[in-house]
């Protein structure tokens, strides 16, 4: 299960995630996304530490984007088909996306991103669980 959830937001302020969990851990990294019928609009995975994920048993299409360690973007793959794998020499974190949201939120290699935390005013997290 992921520990946290994040917002991803660029270097300009614009939101690149609404609703990102973080997968930090052994059991969370290895799932990732597995499971799930979709990836809906504003969430994401960020999986670290990882430079390439497998689409093996998942059931959509989604964006990948990899970060390096400042966060700053090393190379983006729209649309990775279930049964790929995708990978990027420089990598430190893994950003997964809905299909489509990367070029929607116009990311590019050298943009820079940082997490922010959700803010929840006092409500329960729902937050994407992997």
């Amino acid at each position: 299960m992921a520990k946290s959830t994040q917002s991803v937001v660029s270097a300009d302020g614009r939101t690149v995630c609404e609703r990102c969990a973080v997968a930090d851990g052994f059991v969370s990294r290895l799932l990732g996304l597995l499971g799930r019928r979709e990836l809906p609009p504003g969430e994401g995975l960020l999986i670290s530490p990882s430079s390439s994920v497998h689409t093996a048993f998942m059931r959509f299409t989604v964006d990948v984007v990899f970060l390096d360690r400042a966060l700053r973007i090393v190379a983006v793959r729209p649309r990775v088909r279930p049964w790929r794998l995708a990978a990027s020499r420089g990598a430190r974190h893994v950003l997964e996306l809905p299909a489509g949201e990367a070029e929607a939120r116009t990311l590019r290699a050298g943009d820079s991103l940082a997490l922010r935390d959700v803010e929840t005013n006092g409500l329960p997290d729902l937050a994407l669980r992997v």
